[in-house]
């Protein structure tokens, strides 16, 4: 079965509504289990007031029983949003009352026809014929990243099955930049940290506990960003970042060369650009890796007579950050991802009212000053997701334990390679 997922749902209306299929059965998971995740993409410093009005928590309504997937029925979820209850008639599914003075009010209230240079709001209003921006910001507002958060936990849940470990940090925001050179979840050979080691755990509560998800020792980084933050709301305008997203655990194989749209860094790079703000995707060393000359660039690879691991082929570096050929090759995947701020500033940009066909200044309805934080919690979801069907294609079975044999088999196999 094809691993796939649909999603729906507007940023006010009543639910977001998410259908995944292709979760092999006897998966055990839990409403927790996403909950922590969608509790984390709500975190971070330079959030808005949206965050304050909503505590999202998934409801199971299909494929969940008893704390397991079961029989390879689809996973349904949905997640309220509170906020709709100051929605009712602007978002309603029925016809209103127009001739209402009340309802009236509300719809005009709500009515858009200034659209934010950045967002969705020009090119979609034009492209549905929209009667308003309304009907374009509702959809594509990063609302929609929730219902990622959802899936994508559903996916780690799965991989960790597998021991496979997903996470992400902070290197930047706007011009304020972590030491690129701090691997913290790296050992000094370059090998990825054992993710159960108690350093690794470590380290990742450290940045679970920092509001803008940065690895920092000193404990002075975090302020200095904060108030650099500060200064940027006080001046009315939004910060971008840049976020490292990691997988560790990876088997060799996943993807393939054979065809364009089967190639696992295609498939990841697809995944993080279709997601709200990014702008830029780089798997690897990514600028290295076309200023620097290939002996510098490729993964060197050597036998480790001393290892009592299966794998007994190690890499010198991981510049190319876990795929050669559209496959990964048994080391982390690496991406950097660089995500623009967000468009609705408190100062707002010069653009038009579609309606007059004249100058005007954008629309400003609720902003966060800087999402860069909780963005690496949706990059998260989406390298899960990225990573799912080209694992399943692989290993999957009707039933997590046919998985895990298919796996167990393969990675016997490699051993004797």
């Amino acid at each position: 079965m094809t691993f796939r997922f649909l999603t729906s749902g507007e940023s006010h209306g009543p639910e977001l509504n998410i259908i995944v299929e292709g979760i092999p059965a006897n998966l055990n998971i839990l409403d927790e289990d996403i909950n922590i995740d969608l509790k984390r993409r709500q975190g971070g410093y330079g959030r808005g007031g949206r965050m304050k009005i909503e505590t999202d928590r998934v409801f199971f309504t299909g494929g969940i029983r008893h704390g397991r997937s079961f029989g390879g029925a689809p996973i349904a979820m949905k997640l309220i949003n509170k906020d709709h209850q100051k929605w009712l008639n602007v978002m309603s599914a029925a016809p209103v009352d127009e001739t209402n003075s009340q309802i009236k009010k509300e719809l005009d209230e709500k009515y858009i026809s200034k659209v934010r240079p950045g967002h969705a709001d020009f090119a979609g209003t034009l492209k549905y014929d929209a009667p308003d921006v309304r009907d374009i910001l509702e959809r594509s507002s990063a609302r929609e990243t929730t219902s990622r958060v959802a899936v994508g936990a559903v996916c780690k849940k799965l991989l960790a099955e597998f021991g496979i470990e997903i996470f992400s940090h902070v290197l930047q925001i706007g011009h304020k930049k972590v030491d690129s050179k701090t691997k913290w979840w790296l050992t000094e050979d370059g090998q990825a940290l054992d993710p159960k080691s108690k350093e690794y755990l470590e380290k990742k509560e450290q940045i679970e506990n920092s509001e803008l998800r940065i690895y920092d020792e000193s404990g002075l980084i975090d302020e200095e960003f904060k108030t650099y933050v500060d200064e940027t709301r006080k001046q009315g305008d939004t910060l971008g970042g840049l976020i490292e997203v990691f997988a560790i655990g990876i088997p060799i194989g996943l993807g393939s060369h054979v065809q364009w749209d089967r190639r696992l860094d295609g498939i990841i790079a697809q995944a993080m650009m279709s997601t709200h703000t990014v702008k830029s995707v780089e798997i690897g060393a990514g600028e290295a890796s076309y200023t620097l000359p290939g002996s510098k660039v490729h993964d060197q690879i050597y036998v480790d007579k001393d290892s009592k691991g299966a794998l007994n082929y190690k890499r010198k570096t991981n510049l190319l950050g876990g795929t050669e050929g559209g496959m990964s090759n048994g080391m982390p995947i690496t991406c950097r991802v660089g995500v623009k701020p967000i468009p609705t500033l408190i100062s707002k940009l010069d653009s038009i009212d579609l309606d007059t066909k004249e100058a005007a200044k954008s629309h400003f309805e609720r902003s966060d000053i800087c999402v860069v934080p909780a963005a690496g919690v949706v990059l998260e979801a989406m390298i899960a997701i990225a990573l799912t069907g080209p694992f399943l294609e692989k290993f999957g079975g009707d039933s997590i334990e046919e998985t895990k044999r298919n796996f167990n088999a393969y990675q016997e196999y490699i051993a004797t390679k």
